[in-house]
């Protein structure tokens, strides 16, 4: 059973004296090498641009089609649903009905 090992390629990196002194810190905190710390931490932070650029064009279409259909949610009740939500995840309440969307205008 062969494993595919992804190709790497070299990278060199000029970091101020500060940035690397607080990275082998975190590095050595989480009990890794420095160059796996900063192979993970781009890693984490490439994945985080991935998931706001899509949480954008979510947003994007999610505007289109309440401007072709007319209907959406009042941020008021988006934010005391999202409220007891919270509670009800704390188990201080039951579950809040599902939104339904109202006419916009």
């Amino acid at each position: 059973m062969s494993t595919t090992v992804p190709q790497s390629k070299p990278t060199s990196l000029k970091l101020p004296a500060a940035l690397k002194t607080q990275l082998e810190l975190d590095a050595q905190k989480a009990g890794i090498s420095l160059h796996a710390f900063m192979v993970q931490t781009l890693s984490e932070s490439v994945h985080r641009t991935r998931l706001r650029e899509a949480f954008a064009q979510d947003s994007q279409a999610a505007l289109s089609d309440m401007k072709v259909s007319g209907v959406g949610y009042e941020l008021g009740s988006v934010r005391a649903y999202f409220s007891e939500m919270s509670k009800h995840r704390e188990g201080l309440q039951t579950k809040p009905k599902n939104l339904v969307p109202t006419p916009m205008g």
